[in-house]
């Protein structure tokens, strides 16, 4: 029932029944009521008092109660018939404006080599009603929904914040369909208008595999440039197994991973963040942390040359400079469209796949090391 209870509706239900009207009355300082039949609502009240006909009567209304009909806020209404005195009940309905999200925190220690994963639930509720002592159950996966493109606006009002204390995960998981399920092991309780977190998941000494990645691209062999790039940045990321022998192996729903690492005087600060899709276990589990400062990279196309119509050959440099006081190791991967060969190349490289190979360079402190190769591409 959407039948909300304002004052225009109160008035219009009151159309052809009598209300009483408090004018102030200078003279005496009192309200003095007068007993006004509602005539029509329709841009304003207009009423009959005693003899006359008139509207924008300037008063104070007063109704003798109000109608059952009016309610003071959307209310689901069920009529049920049975032939017993009493039943047990289930229904299940869908709800807007409830949902959840998960979040990661990851500290890493500082050979960057292991870390400690903590996962959240973070619970959001704006559907209207308060849940106390609820079951609560979360559907992970790509689950099909039709999506109302005229559906109303999320309310905006402010939520309050509450984080939960426990320290040990409390979530059980289990198969369910072609999607994951999570249990948590205790009633909770979510109140209208509030975003909740509780404990997912721990994993404690997690084995990292931080990787730096210089990036190439295809188009790079399809014309003349020159130099490509200059100081170009090369990208850090943090790989991690998934598996209970790497101290996980549980599968992970999508969300936001923030990593932390101690500084020197032994606070945690914030170094990056990356979205995660949901991973199954044993599998990978890629974090890109952002770009490094001290390892940069220039690209340069040495020739070009034009065979025929759709092949060419081209000669490229790549350097790499380690400007940090300890050796850095770096992968670089050139994706690379059409048919192609390597005709040359100054160091060895690894085919990865039809469209890609990639270098692994190791450079010393305050290095500098340089790729050189020649490539035949036809895409025609």
């Amino acid at each position: 029932q959407y039948d909300l209870l304002n004052p225009q509706k109160l008035l219009e239900k009151y159309v052809g029944r009598t209300v009483t009207v408090y004018r102030y009355n200078q003279a005496t300082g009192r309200d003095e009521p007068h007993e006004a039949e509602v005539l029509s609502v329709n841009g304003g009240p207009i009423l009959r008092i005693g003899d006359e006909i008139t509207f924008n009567f300037p008063g104070r209304f007063s109704f003798p109660e109000i109608p059952g009909n009016l309610i003071a806020k959307p209310t689901l209404m069920w009529m049920l018939d049975s032939q017993r005195p009493r039943h047990e009940l289930e229904v299940s309905y869908l709800t807007n404006n409830m949902n959840w999200k998960a979040d990661y925190v990851f500290v890493i220690d500082e050979s960057d080599s292991r870390g400690d994963l903590t996962g959240w639930v973070t619970l959001t509720n704006q559907s209207g009603t308060s849940y106390q002592n609820a079951r609560l159950k979360l559907v992970a996966g790509e689950v099909q929904r039709v999506v109302n493109r005229t559906g109303g606006r999320m309310r905006d009002e402010a939520m309050k914040a509450m984080a939960a204390s426990e320290a040990v995960p409390q979530f059980s998981e289990e198969s369910f369909f072609e999607y994951h399920l999570y249990t948590l092991d205790r009633p909770t309780t979510l109140e209208e208008n509030e975003q909740k977190q509780v404990t997912l998941l721990e994993g404690e000494g997690v084995g990292i595999d931080k990787r730096m990645i210089f990036y190439g691209a295809q188009y790079y062999y399809r014309g003349s440039y020159g130099e490509v790039v200059s100081n170009q940045k090369v990208g850090v990321y943090l790989d991690i197994q998934n598996s209970e022998r790497n101290k996980l192996g549980m599968p992970l729903p999508k969300g936001v991973v923030r990593v932390y690492k101690a500084d020197k005087s032994g606070a945690q600060q914030f170094i990056g963040e990356d979205r995660i899709d949901h991973t199954p276990r044993d599998e990978r589990i890629r974090i890109k942390m952002g770009e490094a400062f001290d390892v940069v990279g220039d690209r340069r196309q040495m020739e070009y040359k034009v065979i025929s119509g759709c092949v060419s050959e081209s000669a490229w440099e790549v350097k790499l400079r380690n400007h940090k006081d300890e050796r850095a190791q770096v992968e670089v991967i050139e994706p690379i469209g059409g048919d192609w060969q390597v005709l040359s190349s100054n160091r060895r490289y690894q085919k990865l796949d039809a469209h890609t190979f990639k270098y692994v360079v190791d450079i010393g402190a305050r290095g500098e090391e340089t790729i050189r190769y020649r490539v035949r591409v036809r895409w025609c």
